[in-house]
């Protein structure tokens, strides 16, 4: 086997390793961006840049990814975003 595709033989296997989940934000009718933007800092700890833009995203394109990663750490973000009014799902 030659260096390269041992190289890639890796990068194969950290690809199936590394499987992460995604936070998807919906967009309602309900929620101000004021609103969105404080619940996305708090819960996703984004930015105020970040989460403004998340916000405007899902306001113009009716859904946005607002945070990746393990399913574990995801899951009690999305349950804060929900308890806090917001419409989200892991996928």
């Amino acid at each position: 086997m030659s260096v390269k595709e041992k190289g890639q033989e890796d990068v194969a296997v950290l690809t199936k390793e590394k499987k992460n989940n995604e936070i998807i934000l919906y967009n309602d009718d309900v929620n101000t961006f004021d609103h969105v933007i404080d619940v996305l800092m708090a819960a996703c700890d984004h930015t105020s840049e970040q989460a403004e833009q998340c916000s405007i995203l899902v306001h113009y394109k009716g859904k946005c990814v607002v945070k990746t990663g393990a399913y574990d750490d995801l899951k009690p973000r999305c349950s804060k975003l929900l308890q806090e009014g917001l419409s989200a799902e892991i996928i």
